[in-house]
């Protein structure tokens, strides 16, 4: 029963691929042809996706990692949850909402919207197990998010790395068996439909050899760590329900506020030449691989979308655009930077940096961007980026998801 559940995340991690590529596609096809489309698309697709999400799939808003979380707190001390968070009907509603966001243009990624999806697959399963196995709720729950990270980004280590860093923090004994399992199971079936290949193709990078390019690192990772936690600390404020104007407008009239983030978003987007639209994917995998021709501030753009989309309540996940951010804004330090380091090298650098500064959690972030980019060579390297660059984001901001999952639970962050 377990491994057909973690084969079922993998399909569903594969399906729901497909459907976020084809819709990112389809809206770049049709911004492409008719350059005024986002002004109608943008707006009108948020307000729909949002109407539809707290009329018929409550839970399903945001990324999916703060749910996760959220539930395996209160399975672990056994306390009713506020609201549905991991059942069949929010495995549905996240696939379809998600692709519907992405179809209208928002910049949201489906890597996070998976952990959900995966954890909701893997609860469904707990009633079913013979009560001699001792296996508890969270423990499913958590094994399950680790599996949908694992096939979004066809990187398993960086799913049993990202349930011990943030799902669980810390890993019991029994738990470890399944986790991998889980893990591995979810990883198979989706490099069986998506080919054994790296989600940003293949980087031109080189190690470090001078020691003074260690100074370059450091400068680096600081960046990263301002910026992440910028970025993390202003999607904390912008989601608050305390917020002035902001908060209240959401409260009070939310499918107007999503169609205000959307017409935002489409102006955005039309200024950064459709670049800023959708999950990033295909922006961040021209940078990596030198064949891009995006405009300068495309990490900017990126950065703004990415905040308003997340600001509406559209469902989506930050991860893809963020290690999009990170690589943007990598491109430009690497024009400054000129020949101290490879621009492949600060390309990947940022991209992890930018995405440990995010989520504090480094060592997922490190993995991730080493698994998409087989970035065996630069791993000391990106770890020492990942690590300051979470550190720096800490001293200013909370934990992003933690923060967000202690709302949903109706606990009080520090």
């Amino acid at each position: 029963m377990l491994w057909g559940g973690a084969a079922c995340v993998g399909l569903l991690a594969v399906l729901f691929a497909e459907l976020s590529e084809w819709a990112v596609q389809h809206f770049h096809n049709l911004a492409d042809a008719v350059w005024w489309s986002p002004l109608l698309v943008c707006p009108l697709g948020g307000a729909l996706v949002v109407w539809a999400t707290r009329r018929w799939f409550p839970g399903a808003e945001g990324g999916g990692i703060q749910q996760t979380i959220a539930a395996i707190h209160c399975a672990k001390r056994h306390l009713p949850v506020p609201q549905p968070l991991l059942s069949l009907k929010i495995v549905f509603g996240k696939i379809t909402l998600a692709t519907a966001a992405l179809f209208s243009g928002f910049s949201m990624g489906r890597e996070a919207p998976t952990v959900q999806i995966g954890a909701a697959m893997m609860n469904a399963l707990h009633p079913y197990l013979p009560g001699r196995l001792h296996i508890g709720r969270h423990h499913l729950i958590a094994a399950g998010g680790a599996a949908g990270i694992a096939a979004a980004f066809n990187t398993p280590l960086a799913g049993i790395m990202f349930a011990i860093e943030e799902l669980n923090r810390g890993l019991e004994q029994r738990m470890s068996g399944m986790l991998i399992i889980a893990v591995v199971l979810a990883g198979i079936v989706a490099r069986a439909f998506l080919g054994d290949t790296n989600y940003f193709g293949w980087v031109s990078y080189t190690g470090l050899k001078d020691l003074s390019q260690y100074l370059w690192i450091l400068l680096i990772a600081i960046f990263c760590g301002l910026t992440g936690g910028a970025f993390a600390r202003l999607m904390i404020l912008i989601t608050a329900r305390d917020t002035p104007i902001l908060g209240r407008l959401r409260a009070t009239r939310p499918v107007l506020f999503a169609a205000g983030c959307g017409l935002l978003l489409a102006l955005v987007g039309i200024f950064s030449e459709n670049s800023a639209f959708g999950t990033g994917f295909a922006e961040a995998r021209n940078l990596f691989e030198n064949d891009a021709e995006l405009p300068w501030h495309f990490g900017i753009d990126k950065f703004v979308a990415t905040l308003l989309s997340y600001a509406s309540g559209v469902p989506g996940g930050i991860l893809a655009p963020s290690i999009s951010i990170g690589a943007g804004l990598g491109s430009n330090l690497a024009l400054l930077l000129g020949d101290q380091i490879s621009s492949g090298t600060i390309l990947v650098l940022c991209a992890a940096g930018f995405l440990a500064a995010v989520t504090q959690t480094p060592i997922t972030a490190f993995v991730i961007v080493m698994e998409m980019v087989s970035g065996y060579g630069v791993i000391i390297d990106l770890m020492i980026v990942s690590l300051l660059a979470s550190a720096v984001s800490r001293a200013f901001c909370p934990p992003l998801y933690r923060t967000l999952a202690q709302r949903i639970t109706g606990q009080t962050s520090r």
